[in-house]
C-alpha cells in the first residue's frame, strides 16, 4: 500500500526491493518528489514481516500493466533495514 502525504491509501503491488528502495505497481501516475508512507509485508523464514517505511518517488514511467514508480526510502529505522537485508540475502 502506498500512502502519499495528505491523499488516500492506494492499493500497489511490489515489483522490487532493494537496500534503498522499492518498485510499485500502480494504476495512476505519481509526480516525482511525492512522499509518502509505504506498507508492504515480506515472507521470509517462515515468518511474515510488515515493513512500513518513509519513500519517495523517483520516477514513475508507464508500462503496458500500469504504471511503475521508483521509491527511494528515507529515514529507515534499524529493525527495517534488518528485515529488508535478511530479505535480500
Amino acid at each position: 500500500m502506498w500512502v502519499m502525504d495528505g491523499a488516500a491509501p492506494v492499493v500497489a503491488r511490489t515489483l522490487d526491493i532493494g537496500a534503498n528502495g522499492v518498485s510499485l505497481l500502480l494504476n495512476e501516475s505519481v509526480p516525482n518528489g511525492r512522499r509518502g508512507k509505504v506498507t508492504f509485508e515480506m515472507y521470509f523464514d517462515g515468518i511474515s514481516h510488515i515493513v512500513t517505511a518513509q519513500a519517495s518517488v523517483i520516477h514513475c514511467i508507464f508500462s503496458s500493466s500500469g504504471f511503475k514508480a521508483g521509491l527511494q526510502f528515507s529515514n529507515l529505522d534499524m529493525a527495517t533495514m534488518t528485515v529488508i537485508s535478511r530479505f535480500m540475502r
